[in-house]
């Protein structure tokens, strides 16, 4: 992918509190170019587009920069719940800098004396702070394939989680959170059907009136219901369609179909494997060693920027509409416990065909994720959607939406209609058991199209239509990986077990054993945490693992 630009959604940074000037100063200088959008006492920000405030009166300002923009001031909640947007409100003495009630638009910050500085990137602000491994971060990367809670690679580098801000009240800084609207009005059973939920589709699309949309079918439910909607309401859409790398491009077949019924044009997005090792690499940097998703979506994500569409994502429609990673287990828990270790065992990896990791490492890293999941969603416990909200404020938003968000934005413009607040709030109503095995989806496709509801989903079919080779697995990929897994071997040992330091010392094609869906993941996962090494190794000296 070609260097990041900022299109539809500028970079920002900034600080507020006793700020040091030659500090923030540092910060805008370390990161792209970027003008200042505000200077005051206790208050910078910096963008690398021009960015006027939504709101400007004697001692009061507001800026935002999602892209929904405010209207006009409300409070930094409301702002945040009603627009998924981050952004810097101040009033008087008081400073606050909120992320979205999600927290899907990233912001990063480091806390130095009595001021916070922040950005849209990591990297700016490892010029404030060394480079130092955040060990728990890393043990969520690579079990659950994203960070829990405010974990970054980094040590001293957090992350604003959704429904979060710091406040200056000009003489100390503090943390609010706050609950997002669906904790404070829980969505007790309305039992709206199907129908009504495919009007309120309707009603969200028309925010989109006027606008040239892609939306990139796949052969799932979500896909098709946006499609279908565009296609009902007369859009100018094309539809896109790539290989997820998952060895079977079922998605493909299953596209061209649904594509035909609709009457909308198809393109489908080929993948070079020789290009895999610069793909991976690529969305690696560019998501900042974040997850290990995604490198199949390099192609995509670049052809999109220059498609002239707004794409139409299906973000949050598995956990809002059909349960996706909602167990058995969890729905039959019988106490919390048992209920949080039922979807945190549904988020992780499954076992690998052999051990990747040393018992120590192992044993360490269960404890550690699954102390950091407890607190990342104990403000859900008891919610009678706790099951689908814990997988969506975990991994829809640190890792799934990474593609969106920063591989297809801040170059394209993209929206998630399931996330606007009318359709989330009526599809959180629609009770658990209702949507268990997509009952109540099959409803709700079946009301929007029935001629394009029954044609077959990969999220029904359990046997792959053919087999294709991987890229992640090809020659290149594999020559890449093994390179990277060997970084991981010398700097860090001791969390890999014997048996993988012997694969490793087999070559690249030793990789070949790795053949399983549980495999692929782990090695993607240590694949990353070597390329981190990599870049970063010069800078972190001797390694101390804690186990």
């Amino acid at each position: 992918m070609d260097p990041v630009q900022f299109n539809v959604r500028p970079y920002v940074c900034g600080a507020l509190g006793r700020i040091d000037p030659a500090v923030a100063a540092k910060l805008a200088a370390a990161g792209p170019r970027c003008r200042p959008a505000l200077q005051t006492a206790h208050a910078a920000l910096f963008s690398t587009a021009p960015l006027p405030p939504y709101h400007r009166a004697e001692g009061e300002f507001a800026f935002s920069w999602g892209e929904r923009k405010p209207p006009a001031l409300g409070t930094w909640m409301s702002v945040a719940e009603t627009y998924e947007t981050p952004g810097l409100i101040g009033a008087g003495e008081r400073v606050t800098l909120h992320a979205g009630a999600l927290g899907l638009v990233d912001v990063y910050y480091v806390r130095l004396g009595d001021a916070v500085y922040f950005s849209s990137l990591i990297a700016p602000l490892l010029s404030l702070v060394p480079v130092e491994i955040d060990w728990d971060a890393w043990a969520s990367i690579l079990q659950v394939t994203f960070p829990l809670g405010e974990a970054t690679p980094y040590r001293q580098i957090r992350r604003l989680p959704g429904s979060s801000a710091l406040v200056f009240t000009g003489e100390r800084l503090a943390t609010e959170r706050r609950l997002p609207r669906w904790l404070r009005r829980e969505p007790y059973e309305a039992w709206t059907g199907a129908e009504e939920i495919l009007e309120i589709l309707h009603e969200v699309y028309k925010d989109y009136e006027g606008r040239r949309l892609l939306v990139p079918v796949s052969g799932g439910y979500d896909s098709r219901l946006l499609a279908s909607v565009a296609v009902a309401r007369g859009f100018d859409v094309e539809s896109w369609t790539t290989s997820p790398d998952d060895g079977t491009d079922t998605d493909i077949s299953f596209a061209q179909a649904i594509t035909r019924e609709l009457g909308i044009p198809h393109r489908v997005v080929t993948q070079d494997p020789g290009a895999y090792p610069a793909d991976a690499l690529e969305v690696a940097r560019r998501l900042e060693y974040l997850t290990p998703h995604h490198a199949w979506y390099a192609p995509f994500a670049k052809e999109v920027h220059g498609a002239g569409r707004i794409l139409v994502d299906g973000l949050a429609g598995g956990p809002l509409l059909k349960n996706f990673m909602v167990s058995g287990a969890a729905l039959e828990a019988t106490s919390q416990a048992e209920r949080s270790a039922a979807v945190l065992s549904s988020l992780s990896l499954g076992a690998p065909s052999r051990p990747f990791l040393s018992e120590a490492a192992a044993a360490w890293m269960a404890r550690t994720v699954g102390e950091q999941f407890a607190e990342s969603t104990s403000m859900l416990h008891g919610h009678r959607a706790e099951l689908p909200l814990s997988v969506l404020h975990t991994r829809t938003v640190r890792g799934i939406a990474r593609s969106a968000v920063n591989l297809v934005g801040p170059e394209a413009s993209f929206a998630a209609p399931f996330i606007h607040p009318e359709f989330f709030d009526a599809a959180l109503s629609v009770g658990v058991a209702r949507k268990d095995k997509g009952r109540f989806y099959r409803e709700l496709l079946h009301a929007a199209g029935p001629r394009v509801a029954a044609l077959p989903s990969t999220n029904v079919v359990k046997q792959p239509l053919q087999r294709v080779p991987l890229r992640s697995t090809a020659a290149p990929a594999r020559e890449y990986s093994h390179r990277m897994l060997a970084t991981v071997a010398e700097r860090v040992p001791g969390l890999l077990s014997e048996d993988l330091h012997e694969v490793i010392g087999g070559g690249p094609d030793a990789l070949t054993r790795f053949n399983g869906w549980n495999d692929r993941f782990w090695v993607r996962g240590l694949v990353l945490f070597g390329a981190w090494l990599r870049d970063y190794g010069h800078d972190l000296g001797e390694l101390e693992a804690p186990f």
